[in-house]
């Protein structure tokens, strides 16, 4: 017993015996636990690897409305990814108010010098902030078998609580660490696929209401798993779900210790004395007996309470004592070995995997099922072959076949059936001697499946699935390869032209075929050598050395190409041009800043509205960090009320009276007085500043035509509308709201709208136009004549009123271009029977002619500036009243 304890054999007894006793009793689960589980069908649902953060703030949401109480994930939120993500993420935690745990874990890697050293590894601060931390770091014992469990550790000075004690809703940092309960049946434990959540398949609402959840990975090919007693592996997640189980059904278990152990000896060797004289088998009887009596009150024990009773040392007495008694009556080596063949064949016979035995020529000895199976050959045909006539060992190497010199070592290797077929084989190899020479024993796996899976995971995480072309992922590690060598290089970013716009009115499908007819394109252009990668929905990057491909001349190349060449998708051929933006690496000093001056460049040619190719200049930049400034500004301009709005009178062109007023927004800056409308409403209109300005020019506007109508001067207001207010869908709404509270008659209201509103999404804003026309609302074409499907606007959406647009007014002259167009649009609006305004009217002679055309309403300087609404009220209502 001395030598037991002193080799430390004592350690692997106790914990054998200590994960049967799990076997013999089964606790079920409390059920209060459940697994979100990230499974191999939820990543094919999904098609790409990593997912992006927003299917996880999602999730949140999801499981809100299904009454979860408790949310841990078990997923790295360590890194950033893209900001619009990790935003929509850090929403979601806030949404949740506290209800979310996020992991922290400790992990080793190797410093530059290779040495080992630790660090932990936390969410990000955004997430973090509102968010509970949780531990899910798992030690296992030095056998790879999870046993023990703490509740959490130090870091940094603050104790940690483990993702199951928060689960558990435990906060113990000064117990010590405890054996998990693997008696409970981790079968029993309620599993959701993550992907039915997000499409809502099933009644959830029963698996999942009142519960806490774990998010975490299933799918093998994620890793994250852990040998339990009974060799059984399951995720760490449910690893995690095991110990809060313990934790909630008071089952942290505590292990006795060796002075007990050793205590427990006294009965079977009080029985041995007393039956000393007996025979041989009564005596080895009784000593069992009481060891397996010793050992079912130690299950009983442990049943019933939280206490793990060693009697391994009491097991080997007994055993020890059995063998002393017949060693003089039983040949004990021809026994044993016949009990470790038999027990050897049984375990080998009933592996899932493959197993055969190879003694020192080479040739194979045993083999089982599983075997036959994977090599396609019964084990007669397998006996005494040559174990390297089952591998491709011209395609492995000549020493692929070859028995290793030491124990544990694993190969992969290609192996090949008896039908000729190759497929790759994980070999584990094993080595122990016989007074018969040294054999050896191969574990082997058909690693088919596992190969598939890694390489599409590679591919999602790589591929664009739409192009077949490599992603953003690929393209920022061919940028940092780039960077690392020392010579220049350039990035040229390819845009299609309003791709975005023909997605919306054809549709993804034929979206999708577009972006493969340019991939295709381009492949066929740029040549062998050079990197092409899909970065974006409709841009793509080519990386090119600088020294070798004359830039200037691929960009016109191309340029060329495809305005002279249609692209043929989804049985249509269309032509779509491309501009072009390029940077260098020697302006970056890392490849997300070399990106990013490539859609600087990228984004000043699409301004341009042209096909051409721009090239970064570091003004871009600086321009964008003033655009950013300027837009802060504004949000403070905003707030402060620094926002006023002028009127500009529309008057009769007979009379000169005054017929309506078009509301226009003025900024007056504290310190620089009135900014002009060119130099901030850009910035609005492309910023999610436009919702916030939009909703105020119109309820300032309604309210000022509210107030003239009170006090009995009422004047039509037009009002210029903006893209945002028909993406968000309550335009109508809130017309009508303002209309009820203010009292205002429809009649003196005018929304403006441009083609490119119209055009954006047609369906929806003629619905929202009909809704408007429905009030009583007038509806006016703003710049008419400008666009491109004007007369399809004209004839497709309830509108009242064309606007004339002060290009063909201001060079209006009898007999010129813009007069004919003047005159078309006059009869053409007179023909449908909508009302014609004309604008940017600066001269009496402009006035005459529009007059004798047959133009009745104009606008412009010739009249009246814009002017604040007290202004206009003193210069023109008291005067019309």
């Amino acid at each position: 017993m001395a030598l037991v304890v002193l080799a430390g054999a004592h350690e692997r007894l106790r914990e054998t015996v200590l994960d049967a006793r799990f076997n013999l009793v089964k606790r079920a689960p409390s059920g209060t636990i459940a697994m979100v589980e990230i499974d191999p069908r939820s990543i094919a649902a999904i098609g790409r690897w990593p997912w992006p953060r927003s299917l996880h703030a999602e999730l949140v949401g999801k499981l809100a409305e299904l009454g979860v109480t408790d949310i841990a994930f078990d997923v790295d939120f360590s890194a950033r990814s893209v900001d619009a993500e990790d935003q929509r993420f850090s929403d979601a935690l806030k949404g949740a108010g506290g209800s979310v745990i996020l992991p922290i874990f400790r992990q080793v890697a190797s410093d530059a010098g290779g040495a080992r050293q630790g660090y932990v590894n936390r969410p990000l601060a955004m997430f973090e902030a509102d968010a509970w931390l949780g531990m899910v770091n798992v030690a296992p014992d030095r056998d790879g078998v999870a046993r023990d469990f703490s509740f959490g550790a130090m870091i940094d000075g603050q104790f940690i609580p483990s993702i199951a004690s928060l689960l558990a809703g435990l906060h113990q940092p000064s117990t010590p660490e405890f054996r998990i309960d693997f008696g409970i049946d981790g079968r029993g434990v309620r599993g959701v696929p993550y992907i039915d959540i997000l499409r809502g398949n099933g009644d959830l609402g029963a698996v999942l209401r009142g519960k806490k959840v774990i998010v975490a990975g299933t799918a093998a090919e994620l890793g994250d798993r852990f040998v339990i007693p009974g060799g059984q592996i399951i995720p760490g997640a449910l690893l995690q779900v095991l110990a809060a189980e313990s934790m909630l059904q008071g089952r942290t278990l505590r292990t006795t210790t060796l002075a007990l152990s050793s205590a427990l000896l006294f009965g079977p060797l009080l029985t041995a004395f007393v039956l000393r004289r007996r025979r041989t088998r009564h005596r080895i009887l009784a000593v069992i007996s009481a060891a397996i009596a010793t050992e079912a009150g130690a299950v009983a024990i442990q049943f019933v309470y939280p206490i793990a009773i060693d009697t391994s040392l009491l097991h080997v007495a007994a055993v020890a004592y059995a063998l002393i008694a017949l060693v003089e009556e039983v040949d004990l080596r021809g026994l044993l070995r016949l009990a470790a063949e038999k027990r050897f064949n049984n375990v080998a016979m009933s592996l899932s995997d493959g197993l055969v035995c190879v003694d020192r020529e080479g040739r194979i000895s045993m083999s089982n099922a599983a075997a036959s199976r994977i090599f396609g050959l019964d084990a007669a045909q397998m006996r005494n072959l040559q174990f390297a006539r089952l591998l491709a060992v011209d395609a492995a190497g000549p020493d692929a076949s070859a028995p290793p010199t030491t124990n544990g070592q694993v190969r992969e290797e290609t192996g090949k059936r008896a039908n000729g077929e190759f497929f790759p084989l994980e070999c584990s190899w094993s080595v122990w001697e016989t007074p018969s020479g040294r054999q050896y024993g191969v574990v082997l796996r058909d690693i088919s499946e596992r190969r598939r899976q890694q390489e599409r995971i590679r591919y999602l995480a790589e591929t664009d699935p739409v192009s077949d072309l490599p992603n953003g992922n690929s393209l920022i590690t061919a940028l940092s390869d780039a960077l690392r060598r020392d010579e220049p290089q350039r990035l040229m970013l390819a845009s299609l032209w309003h791709f975005r716009r023909m997605r919306d009115l054809e549709g993804q499908t034929f979206a999708d075929a577009l972006i493969r007819a340019a991939a295709t394109r381009l492949k066929s252009r740029i040549g062998q050598g050079l990197i092409l990668s899909r970065s974006d929905s409709d841009e793509f990057a080519i990386l090119l050395p600088a020294s070798q491909v004359d830039v200037d001349r691929l960009a016109a190349s191309l340029i060329e190409t495809f305005r002279n060449e249609p692209l043929e998708a989804e049985g249509r051929v269309v032509r779509v041009p491309i501009v072009l933006g390029h940077a260098g690496s020697e302006e970056a000093a890392d490849p997300e800043v070399w990106l990013g001056n490539a859609r600087f460049a990228l984004a000043a040619a699409q301004r341009q509205e042209a096909e051409i190719a721009v090239s970064f200049a570091p003004g871009m930049r600086d321009e964008v960090e003033k655009r950013m400034a300027l837009e802060n500004r504004l949000r403070q301009a905003l707030t402060a009320g620094e926002f006023e709005l002028f009127y500009q009178p529309q008057v009769d062109l007979q009379t000169r009276s005054i017929v309506g007023a078009e509301a226009l927004i003025r900024w007056h800056h504290p310190e620089r007085g009135y900014v002009s409308p060119g130099e901030f409403m850009p910035v609005i209109n492309g910023s999610s500043l436009a919702d916030g300005v939009s909703a105020w020019v119109l309820e300032t506007a309604i309210r000022q035509a509210a107030i003239w109508q009170q006090r009995g001067t009422p004047l039509r207001v037009g009002i210029n509308l903006s893209q945002s207010q028909f993406t968000a869908g309550t335009l109508a709404v809130d017309v009508a709201r303002l209309l009820d509270a203010t009292r205002l008659d429809p009649a003196w209201l005018e929304l403006e709208v441009t083609e490119d509103i119209i055009l954006d999404d047609i369906s929806r804003v003629r619905a929202i136009l009909g809704s408007l026309r429905s009030l009583g609302v007038h509806i006016a074409f703003d710049d008419f004549g400008t666009g491109y499907g004007s007369l399809t606007s004209l004839r497709d959406f309830p509108l009242d009123t064309i606007k004339v647009d002060q290009t063909f007014v201001r060079n209006l002259e009898p007999g010129s271009e813009n007069a004919a167009i003047v005159t078309a649009t006059i009869d053409l609006g007179k023909a449908l029977g909508k009302s014609i305004i004309a604008e940017g009217i600066e001269t009496e002679a402009a006035a005459a002619l529009l007059t004798a055309l047959g133009c009745r309403e104009g606008q412009g300087y010739l009249f009246a500036r814009p002017m604040p609404a007290r202004e206009l009220e003193n210069a023109w209502l008291r005067w019309a009243a």
